[in-house]
């Protein structure tokens, strides 16, 4: 790590969908992430190993130990970690309400604020329909994730060639494709209405590999995005503002005010 680099401190982070295991990940940039922010609490919200990878084929190289590490020894110096398994670390579901070491595994829990907001916090397979009553489905589509993936290395080789930027055929299709989107609107809204029946005042989630942040449903929903292509994270400073990372940038993406919730003495 560069010495030089200021390390930034913030209340809260919030990081999902790394998938080690997985080739095509960002394991450099999110390593460099780390060594530059310190929390209070850090969520790890699901997907952070990818099980159904690992199972089909073992990788596990020396930079994952040092993820592994990196976060145990913030442990050691204080950091409360709380780990969220998702539907690719499903296995790790079966230690729900235990520790390992500093790490607490929970299911879903609820992150209060600075500013005294309350944030349901899951990874959000269990409110995906085909994750749910299709697992095979869900299977064909983390192929076809995975194609996709590999699809760009030669994609993005060649625009490398011309000087151009890093293009994402993933990204594109959830944006583009009709389908896509309309399943990303019925998982937000499904997320946002568990969170109002939970009373809380919003939800943080991952496992759609769509980062963002809006009030549109009349709720606060914030998805951190994923670690395999958009390095994107989530960070609470210590006045309760969320800010939504994207790591490869130079600046980072601009803060959404919190709502104050008015309160009846």
């Amino acid at each position: 790590m560069d010495s030089a680099k200021p390390i930034r401190k913030v209340r809260t982070m919030f990081l999902s969908d790394v998938h080690l295991g997985m080739r095509a990940i960002r394991l450099s940039q999110l390593l460099d992430f780390l060594r530059q922010h310190d929390a209070d609490t850090i969520y790890l919200v699901g997907d952070i190993i990818d099980g159904w990878r690992l199972q089909k084929s073992w990788r596990w190289p020396a930079e994952y130990n040092q993820l592994v590490e990196l976060l145990l020894d913030k442990a050691n110096r204080g950091a409360r970690i709380i780990y969220l398994p998702g539907n690719h670390d499903e296995f790790l579901r079966e230690y729900l309400g235990t520790y390992f070491g500093e790490v607490e595994f929970v299911d879903r829990t609820i992150h209060t604020s600075a500013s005294g907001l309350t944030y349901l916090v899951i990874h959000g397979d269990q409110f995906d329909v085909v994750v749910r009553h299709a697992k095979w489905l869900a299977h064909v589509g983390d192929w076809a994730y995975n194609f996709a993936l590999r699809t760009n290395g030669v994609i993005n080789w060649v625009r490398r060639r011309l000087g151009l930027g890093y293009w994402s055929l993933s990204a594109w299709a959830k944006q583009k494709v009709k389908g896509a989107v309309s399943v990303i609107g019925r998982f937000e809204e499904a997320l946002t209405l568990e969170a109002k029946e939970t009373g809380v005042d919003g939800v943080i989630c991952g496992h759609i590999h769509l980062a963002d942040m809006h009030d549109r449903l009349g709720i606060r929903y914030i998805n951190t995005g994923d670690w395999v292509e958009s390095c994107t994270a989530v960070v609470e400073d210590f006045a309760g503002e969320f800010e939504l990372v994207h790591w490869t940038q130079l600046e980072p993406a601009k803060p959404l005010r919190s709502r104050r919730r008015s309160r009846v003495s």
